[in-house]
């Protein structure tokens, strides 16, 4: 059978060219533009320490630079490289150094230093900053010279070598921006290779940057476009109108396979897709009704259905991250077990219970609607009364951060959880502990000691093993969140786009990217 959105994919190529809103301007006028048609809309605030969002993060990270990089490829999960840092080192277990290269500019002329590094450091820590809980801890900074800072964790008891990973995924800012909130906040001011110029609506326009230190790009300008439907952003890459289209569905990714002006890429990615449960609020702050929700979701069916897209996970991190394991007591599909506990709970056969909603995305991952609406099925068999609501990005991202205090939207959500480094507590701390947790309100004291102490592993061989025997099989018995899969991720790209590195974790590097 020919579906509608096969024949949308199909019906691409014949469009007229620039028929979406092409920047027909920014060509004429001989630039090498990239447009990127994005999933994810941008806050409309410019302090990346204001936000946990993928897309204005995808976006920061054209923007800014961090002291080193982590490419991530598979097999490669522990490697750093120089970035704004040119070494590093651990000189004591509370302190972290780096070195820094010299001769760098931020995007306003202003020299980078060392003072820059410790005004970052010291305010993204601070636990009032939104993005604070994807860092360990509050931090203090020494600078020792102009080229050299030492990360200082003892007043805050925790070791420094937890920002070892971090160090590729906290974006530096110049330090006059930060005594100025404001200016913060109105305007993007990194030292990456390409500079902002301005918002107008749902496209934001980046230039190359001169200064950059490793060489002014050949792209002249990228144009960052909020496409929140996957079929739009197919169709506007088979008619030129983007040069980029991010998270493709699995049958798109195969569509264009056999497309000649198309190039595709397909790559595991740092995220993971969970169910969270709102663990502040009735029936989910028993963990006996939360398991009986994870026994009731046969997983393999929710796979058939993403193809592709999807990669079995008995884990509560993606393989792209140090600690991946498989966990021997992780919840399996049993709808007896399930019925079992639900009685247990006082809830025979799900009478007694509230309708539950289920807060899920469309257009933003693949297949969000059709697994949720699989989940939701699978749920009801065995006595949960389900309301599936689903909501285009913007509104989605406002219902599942409004629930962690408990009066929020929604009893579930469906969310994955993308970050930029090797560090698993960029994951585990943002999502299961209750100083930070920002979707699914858990506050548990043995939960909290679990990520406590794993933090705390200053081996990594020990580290591994901490979370492997303690740390994850605690979540998978409490289950605060449900690990459906790990993602697999779809790009399209212009076939004459050369050179552009795509991370695991969504952002886009183009530094050394052409058109030819």
């Amino acid at each position: 059978m020919t579906t509608r959105r096969q024949v949308l994919v199909g019906a691409g190529a014949t469009l007229a060219l620039g028929a979406v809103g092409m920047p027909l301007a920014a060509k004429a006028q001989g630039k090498k533009t990239v447009v990127l048609a994005s999933m994810g809309p941008l806050t409309g605030n410019f302090d990346p320490t204001s936000h946990t969002t993928l897309g204005q993060g995808n976006f920061d990270k054209l923007i800014f630079s961090h002291l080193t990089r982590a490419p991530m490829e598979e097999g490669k999960t522990d490697v750093l490289e120089p970035d704004l840092a040119l070494s590093w080192q651990i000189i004591d277990e509370h302190t972290l150094e780096f070195k820094l290269r010299e001769g760098v500019k931020f995007h306003d002329g202003q020299d980078f230093s060392a003072a820059d590094v410790k005004a970052t450091y010291e305010y993204a820590s601070q636990p009032d900053r939104p993005a604070s809980s994807f860092y360990p801890g509050q931090v203090e900074v020494e600078v020792v010279d102009p080229l050299t800072v030492r990360i200082k964790t003892d007043k805050y008891g925790y070791p420094a070598s937890t920002f070892w990973f971090v160090s590729s995924y906290l974006p530096i800012l110049c330090a006059a921006d930060i005594a100025d909130p404001a200016k913060l906040q109105s305007r993007p001011n990194g030292t990456n290779s390409f500079k902002y110029v301005m918002t107008e609506g749902d496209r934001s326009t980046l230039e190359a940057f001169d200064g950059y230190y490793a060489g002014r790009p050949k792209i002249d300008e990228i144009v960052y476009a909020y496409v929140p439907d996957a079929n739009t952003r197919v169709l506007g890459l088979m008619n030129g109108e983007y040069q980029i289209a991010e998270r493709l569905e699995p049958e798109q990714y195969q569509s264009l396979l056999s497309n000649d002006t198309v190039a595709v890429r397909k790559g595991m990615s740092t995220e993971n897709k969970y169910l969270h449960f709102r663990c502040n609020k009735a029936p989910f702050d028993d963990p006996r009704i939360r398991l009986a929700a994870c026994h009731a979701i046969d997983r393999e069916q929710i796979l058939a259905l993403m193809g592709d897209a999807g990669v079995a996970s008995n884990c509560f991190v993606s393989p792209m991250k140090f600690g991946y394991t498989d966990i021997p007591n992780y919840p399996t599909y049993d709808p007896a077990e399930s019925a079992r506990l639900l009685e247990e709970a006082g809830f025979p056969g799900g009478k007694g219970l509230p309708q539950l909603e289920y807060i899920t995305s469309i257009g933003f991952y693949p297949k969000t609607k059709e697994y949720g609406e699989l989940i939701a099925a699978m749920l009801m068999e065995v006595g949960f009364d389900v309301q599936l609501t689903v909501l285009e990005p913007a509104a989605w991202e406002q219902a599942i951060y409004r629930g962690a205090d408990g009066q929020g939207p929604g009893h579930m959500c469906d969310v994955g959880w993308m970050t930029g480094s090797p560090e698993p507590d960029l994951v585990l701390r943002p999502n299961w502990h209750s100083s930070a947790a920002l979707i699914n309100g858990v506050n548990d004291a043995e939960i909290d000691a679990a990520l406590d102490k794993e933090r705390a592993t200053l081996d990594p061989a020990e580290r591994m093993k901490v979370l492997a025997e303690e740390t994850f099989p605690l979540l998978a018995a409490k289950v605060p969140s449900f690990s459906l899969f790990s993602a697999v991720v779809f790009h399209g790209a212009a076939k004459n786009l050369k050179g552009a590195y795509y991370y695991p974790n969504g952002p886009i590097d183009l530094t050394k990217a052409d058109l030819v």
